[in-house]
């Protein structure tokens, strides 16, 4: 029966592993589909981002009490890991609580350690279960939220009550078989939380108990095999993606913005025509350079992985004034249809091999005209996001692609880059008035 066991336990944790391997490896190469871009300057100070943005938290601490909730979570999922190698260490060699005997009395603190954790996970996971479907915090109940994200949040957190509540109870039925002296049942030192519940399972039988602890101990270890499989299908992957997000967030002073090389170069060649590619000599058509991002293979790979990152927490579109002010544009929106449209490429090479053109595109399918026009750049959204993520830099890119490769832009603008073409200032006058404006002001000085 042990045996049957331990093959049952080597099958199903070798396919889950496979599979989480798999679906990693896809979002891997859909990342990767972005073009090139340079992140890997100083070093030193991108250990530090990752070290006090991801691992740290610092940005959520601007409010403590939602921070330290967080944090419990974030930690309670880290460190109760470690109890999670000893499970599956005794599912493979059929023992049980392998690591009470070479740590003695440390291992009851350990465990006692990760009963607080639990605890405290529980109590975080109810309580953000209460913000989002009970008081409705706002930004937990933006319309882009609605259908399979919100059940996404939801999935998550009752996931996370069930499992912990599955630990602790797996622990209560154990220290009680232990006091009884039952085979198989190592003999440790009391837990720290499940020590107090022992009373509840007291009048209940061996067998009635082995079953308790058992069916806690597997559906525990199946569950947590589950949300591994889970969690790339999910929003909650950014719990590690967070980690090189923070450490390739671009170094560069908030609000500046990137000079655009195709148009330099435009420039470049157009006064030194000697600086200019050749043309090519077997006949073939030069490729097309495009100006801004269309889709998401225009963007670049840091902008898909701040995609993936996204954990959809709404503090960009919360602190964002123009959806403050009731237009469309919502910085989640752009990082969720990102992600979205990303999936959607990526399925497509899953079936053709290749991207095969599906007629589809970000700007337009999925993000629209009205959303990028309402941006008004002032970085708020970049500033609020605890691990780096950047909406600003992809909203920039896909409204150069509507202005430079579309002209699609509000009349005043067009007036604007009228101006700049022809008279080298955004105002209607020509240089000659300027000068002559600027002579009349010298003459009266």
């Amino acid at each position: 029966m042990q045996l049957i066991q331990q093959i049952a336990f080597i099958i199903l944790a070798g396919v889950s592993i496979f599979l989480f391997a798999k679906k990693v490896g896809e979002i891997r190469r859909n990342i990767l589909l972005g073009r090139d871009e340079d992140l890997n300057d100083n070093p030193g100070q991108r250990w530090k981002n990752m070290t006090l943005l991801a691992l740290g938290q610092q940005k959520m601490f601007k409010k403590p009490l939602p921070a330290f909730l967080h944090l419990a979570v974030y930690a309670g999922f880290i460190i109760i890991n470690i109890e999670i190698l000893e499970i599956l260490l005794d599912g493979v060699l059929g023992h049980h609580r392998l690591f009470a005997a070479p740590l003695g009395s440390l291992y009851a603190v350990l465990i006692g350690f990760f009963e607080i954790l639990a605890v405290l996970v529980l109590v975080s996971c109810l309580i953000f279960l209460g913000r989002r479907n009970i008081t409705k915090v706002r930004r937990l109940n933006l319309k882009e939220l609605n259908g399979w994200p919100r059940n996404d949040a939801n999935i998550i957190l009752i996931t996370e009550v069930i499992l912990m509540s599955l630990f602790l109870t797996m622990n209560t039925a154990d220290l009680v078989l232990q006091s009884r002296g039952a085979e198989h049942y190592t003999i440790t030192s009391q837990f720290w939380i499940t020590s107090n519940f022992t009373g509840m399972f007291e009048n209940l039988s061996n067998e009635t108990l082995i079953g308790i602890e058992r069916t806690g101990w597997w559906l525990h270890i199946i569950g947590v095999l589950i949300f591994m499989n889970y969690l790339p299908y999910s929003k909650h992957f950014h719990i590690i993606l967070a980690f090189p997000n923070a450490y390739y967030m671009r170094l560069k002073p908030q609000g500046e913005m990137k000079n655009m090389k195709e148009i330099q170069n435009e420039v470049l060649y157009m006064m030194q025509p000697e600086l200019a590619p050749a043309a090519p000599t077997d006949g073939s058509q030069p490729v097309q350079q495009r100006f801004g991002a269309k889709d998401i293979m225009d963007l670049s790979w840091k902008n898909l992985l701040d995609a993936y990152s996204c954990t959809e927490c709404g503090r960009c579109t919360a602190a964002c004034p123009a959806n403050l002010t009731g237009k469309a544009l919502s910085p989640r929106k752009i990082m969720m249809d990102t992600r979205d449209r990303l999936e959607e490429v990526g399925e497509n090479i899953n079936k053709n091999k290749t991207f095969q053109d599906d007629g589809k595109s970000l700007v337009h399918d999925y993000i629209t005209v009205e959303e990028l026009r309402a941006c008004t750049t002032c970085q708020a959204c970049v500033e609020a996001c605890p691990v780096g993520i950047e909406p600003l830099d992809i909203i920039q890119q896909l409204r150069r692609y509507l202005v430079m490769e579309e002209s699609n832009s509000p009349q005043e603008w067009n007036l604007m880059f009228g101006n700049v073409e022809n008279n080298m200032a955004p105002w209607k006058f020509s240089p000659d008035e300027r000068d002559k404006w600027a002579e009349e002001l010298n003459a009266q000085a």
